[in-house]
């Protein structure tokens, strides 16, 4: 069987989601919150946290940037139009 560990490497799913990303980072801070690991554990399951932790900010980082995009995008298409008062 396959330890907690395992799962929570983001090297062994490169095209891991954020959700699941995110999750497997909160299972790490569980663990380390819980204080039965050895210092060497600690210290293995920390560097994960980082890793994991990055590649959340990254994903959201993208994320973002997509929607400026889309944002921006959006904006280009409008085109100033004179206001009738007319019809009010």
């Amino acid at each position: 069987m396959s330890s907690p560990e395992e799962h929570l490497d983001p090297t062994t799913s490169p095209k891991a989601d954020f959700e699941s990303q995110l999750k497997a980072l909160e299972a790490v801070v569980d663990r380390l919150e819980r204080g039965d690991l050895t210092l060497e554990e600690s210290v293995k399951l920390f560097e994960q946290g980082l890793q994991l932790s990055d590649a959340c900010k990254n994903e959201l980082e993208a994320a973002e940037g997509k929607i400026q995009v889309l944002i921006d995008k959006g904006r280009n298409n409008l085109e100033p139009r004179d206001l009738d008062l007319t019809r009010l």
